[in-house]
């Protein structure tokens, strides 16, 4: 019975994720870049000024159901920084190589632009419940500027799916599955806790959430990319042939070595368009929900947080992975997934303070991304 129900699960995974979706996100980003004549570049020090330069900023929020720009950008970077940018970024070497780190960086780039665009939709078609709380998301733009009320009840149940089983059991599993790895921790005692301090923070509403997001969220990402750019100090000499292996395989099939089958220039770009859409969830719909939430003055003000995700999350957090993987010559050991970023970090800095770094890691980004899906589960509800 179970082997028809996984079956017919990759059957619909394989429909509704196929090339032509990675086509469509792409094209529609490709369009919002050439219609706004590539703003993600052209105003890339506007982007800077009005949302890094402006992080640190008081805001006084009245309304307990909002937030502060900063605190929905950061509750955003809880739900898209997780096991994407680790794991994630290691299969994608694993099975498309090192070319498949430009195409991540393509889409990337047209993302920023896409992101931006929804989160903008999003706060403008926003609305107020009984409650006082504001909503907004896919589910509003689609009822409301397209008047397809059919599509928008659709999203929120796929988003409801997606939320409690694709993501928030999927963290629990990963980080019980670590722990019990490295240090022989019941995964039980460890999804656990993790579920109480889920519990104790969105039982607070959506300002706790946005507190516990602005506190973490910079701290768990300072230390991982700290810790990646240790190794790269250390492993210098070895970035430009990084950087070259990257280029040269992004148009030219990985050879064989060893026996094995080569990677086509397809399986390339189809590993890194999935890994960063899938990683900075631009073209998704989930973090325009929560900066539908955000106090501010205009909604494109808001939308710009869009681009500075992106930027964070895939140009920054997954390189640091990808090149920590390359640098090290971890790629050609077999592994993958976290264990493949596990062996990429114990060859530069000592085992246990390899394992101490990616342990938090683990935990830290999948409890963020656990919380961050909470609110998308209220929003869809």
């Amino acid at each position: 019975m179970i082997h028809h129900v996984v079956a017919i699960l990759n059957g619909l995974d394989k429909l509704l994720w196929g090339p032509w979706t990675m086509l469509f996100i792409g094209g529609v980003a490709l369009f919002f870049t050439i219609k706004s004549k590539f703003f993600q570049v052209s105003g890339f020090s506007l982007i800077w000024e009005n949302t890094f330069g402006k992080m640190f900023s008081k805001v006084e929020i009245e309304n307990k159901g909002k937030m502060s720009p900063f605190q929905a950008a950061a509750t955003s970077l809880a739900g898209t920084v997780g096991m994407g940018n680790m794991a994630g970024v290691a299969t994608a070497l694993s099975v498309g190589g090192p070319g498949a780190i430009f195409w991540m960086w393509v889409l990337a780039l047209l993302g920023m632009m896409l992101k931006t665009v929804e989160i903008t939709l999003s706060v403008h078609y926003r609305e107020q419940d009984n409650a006082g709380h504001l909503r907004g998301g896919p589910m509003h733009y689609i009822e409301k500027g397209l008047g397809w009320k059919s599509l928008a009840y659709l999203f929120s149940f796929g988003m409801l799916v997606n939320s409690i089983f694709s993501s928030s059991l999927l963290q629990a599993h990963t980080v019980g599955r670590a722990f019990y790895s490295s240090y022989a921790i019941n995964p039980y005692l460890v999804t656990g806790l993790m579920a109480i301090v889920t519990a104790v923070v969105v039982i607070g509403g959506v300002r706790r959430i946005g507190r516990f997001s602005e506190r973490l969220v910079p701290l768990m990402s300072l230390i991982y990319i700290s810790a990646g750019l240790a190794v790269l100090i250390i492993n210098f000499e070895q970035i430009p042939s990084v950087f070259g292996e990257i280029l040269k395989y992004a148009f030219a099939p990985l050879p064989a070595a060893g026996g094995a089958a080569g990677v086509a220039i397809t399986t390339t770009i189809k590993q890194g368009m999935a890994r960063g859409m899938l990683s900075n969830e631009a073209g998704l719909g989930t973090a325009p929900m929560v900066h539908a939430t955000a106090e501010t003055s205009h909604p494109f003000q808001q939308g710009m947080w869009g681009a500075f995700e992106v930027f964070v999350d895939t140009i920054i957090i997954c390189s640091i992975t990808a090149f920590v993987i390359l640098s090290t010559g971890a790629l050609s050991s077999g592994t993958t997934g976290i264990e493949l970023v596990l062996k990429a970090f114990s060859s530069a800095m000592p085992e246990n303070l390899a394992k101490a770094v990616v342990s938090f890691s683990i935990l830290t980004f999948s409890l963020s991304t656990q919380i961050g899906f909470w609110l998308y589960v209220e929003c869809s509800g």
